[in-house]
């Protein structure tokens, strides 16, 4: 197993409202981007479902300079409805889901950091709300 010192948590920058899965979001990593599959772990659609995407095995493909010790987590949404800025669109099913979430991989990986993608990378907005302010 990798060794894991950081959670960073994304968003789709999807508009508000506008649900995608793990199989849309692999698509825009490998046909788009020409990757071997999807960079994040989880995605957490609108409803708060989990999807998986690649092994927590598996480095990810998510934050420069991070990927090798770090699990990847994005909820759909992070953009308005007319998708022009980017706004927390986390809908109650999802915050709840991200806390379950965090919780199951903290317990496996208790020394973790739970980070925001731009806390990171301050050029990005994403995951479009402070991390450091949720009670994870």
């Amino acid at each position: 197993m990798r060794n894991i010192n950081k959670i960073i948590i994304h968003c789709t920058a999807t508009p508000e409202g506008r649900d995608v899965s793990i199989e849309d979001v692999r698509d825009w990593h490998v046909n788009g981007n020409g990757w071997f599959d999807v960079g994040y772990h989880f995605l957490v659609r609108l409803d708060g479902t989990i999807e998986t995407g690649r092994d927590i095995s598996q480095i990810g493909a998510h934050c420069i300079g991070h990927n090798k010790y770090s699990i990847a987590i994005c909820y759909v949404g992070g953009m308005n409805k007319k998708n022009t800025k980017p706004k927390d669109t986390r809908t109650d099913e999802q915050k709840e889901s991200l806390r379950v979430l965090i919780d199951k991989i903290t317990k496996k990986f208790p020394d973790v950091d739970i980070l925001g993608h731009r806390d990171l990378n301050p050029k990005k907005a994403c995951p479009c709300f402070d991390v450091a302010k949720e009670k994870y």
